[in-house]
């Protein structure tokens, strides 16, 4: 079982407000609709991030190794759906 810490929000009245209503649709207590939104608000933070880095890392490799043009990757799937044997296209430097 997860370990809780209590801890204390001060809220405009419009905010509370506006939870406690999303809340009691919901129909779960005003809490755990907190506890659900920071929770997906803290996993949407980290997935950003990750996918910054990774991001930036595809991008250093494409501008260290080159990257597949359109018009090569499109050839080579289409050769590969009419059964055809075919080799990867190679990259290409990037333009800077």
């Amino acid at each position: 079982m997860s370990h809780t810490i209590a801890t204390s929000l001060k809220l405009p009245a419009e905010l509370k407000a506006a939870i406690d209503e999303d809340a009691r649709r919901l129909g779960i207590s005003s809490h755990a609709y907190m506890v659900r939104t920071l929770s997906e608000a803290a996993e949407r933070s980290r997935l950003r991030e990750q996918f910054t880095h990774d991001a930036l890392a595809a991008e250093r490799e494409m501008l260290e190794h080159g990257a597949y043009t359109l018009a090569d990757a499109q050839a080579y799937f289409s050769a590969r759906v009419r059964g055809e044997p075919v080799g990867r296209p190679g990259r290409r430097p990037l333009e800077r």
